[in-house]
């Protein structure tokens, strides 16, 4: 398989105190099947969909425990040079936190944050490539990056990665589009006054395909999740901003329930 554009997301995670409460949640409202932990890197586990690896559950790491972590998915872009791409974060006002780091054969990590805050992952490619499975139900279809701090995510993520920026116009929303050889790979949205409680960190939200969004949403909050935002018709899909029992924020989206004419994008 050949190396992915980099910049491209390929992989998420998300890390839980309760392991076994987050596998039984995702399990029940995304479907998922889960491979079993890998002691050698920290109880590492997949989640599976139709049995093609598409995110992975973790535990704290050690001496993580008594710190009650926030609970947080995580959004991996490729990269063919984990530590040129640590240094151009560096370079650009962003912040290492982890890494680069080997993990075994399977590849190379970098934890960082943007210079506003929102967290996110690199992933240079060994063995473990990313996504088996993209754009169906049970697997991941896109994220984007919600700060409150747009300008410094603008400025920042094509400087890091080589993106070209699209501009939606739109009179209710501030979202750009970052593309890749033309085709879209990560949204950015501006968070508002009362977009996100106050002591919510700006994130990047990930969003899983689901076959029935209103069901799903149900689902959630039956299983101790919350809804924090619709669902709501889009010409992407209708799609929910969610976030499961252990307080991490994901999205899902029906993605074959589109409404209304696609949004006009100009040159940032």
């Amino acid at each position: 398989m050949a190396a992915l554009p980099e910049g491209t997301p390929c992989w998420a995670d998300a890390m839980f105190t309760d392991l076994e409460g987050a596998k039984a949640f995702y399990g029940d409202v995304l479907g998922w099947t889960f491979g079993e932990s890998s002691s050698e890197f920290g109880n590492y586990t997949q989640a599976y969909s139709d049995g093609k690896a598409v995110a992975a559950v973790v535990p704290p790491m050690p001496g993580q425990e008594g710190e009650q972590p926030r609970s947080a998915w995580c959004l991996y872009l490729a990269s063919p040079d984990a530590a040129a791409t640590a240094e151009r974060i560096r370079a650009n006002g962003g912040e290492v936190l982890m890494g680069p780091m080997a993990v075994g054969d399977f590849g190379t990590m970098v934890i960082a944050k943007d210079p506003g805050g929102v967290p996110f992952g690199v992933w240079q490619a060994g063995v473990h490539e990313g996504f088996e499975k993209q754009g169906a139900p049970g697997a991941y279809t896109w994220s984007e990056v919600l700060t409150r701090e747009p300008e410094k995510a603008d400025a920042f993520f094509p400087a890091v990665f080589p993106y070209a920026t699209k501009k939606m116009q739109s009179e209710q929303v501030d979202y750009k589009i970052f593309q890749l050889g033309g085709e879209p790979v990560l949204g950015r949205m501006k968070v508002g006054p009362g977009d996100l409680p106050p002591e919510a960190p700006s994130y990047v939200s990930v969003y899983f395909a689901v076959n029935d969004c209103d069901a799903t949403a149900a689902r959630i909050t039956e299983r101790g999740g919350q809804l924090y935002f619709g669902p709501m018709d889009s010409p992407f899909g209708r799609f929910a901003a969610v976030g499961d029992p252990q307080g991490a924020a994901f999205g899902i989206i029906d993605i074959a329930a589109t409404a209304g004419d696609m949004p006009v994008l100009t040159d940032s």
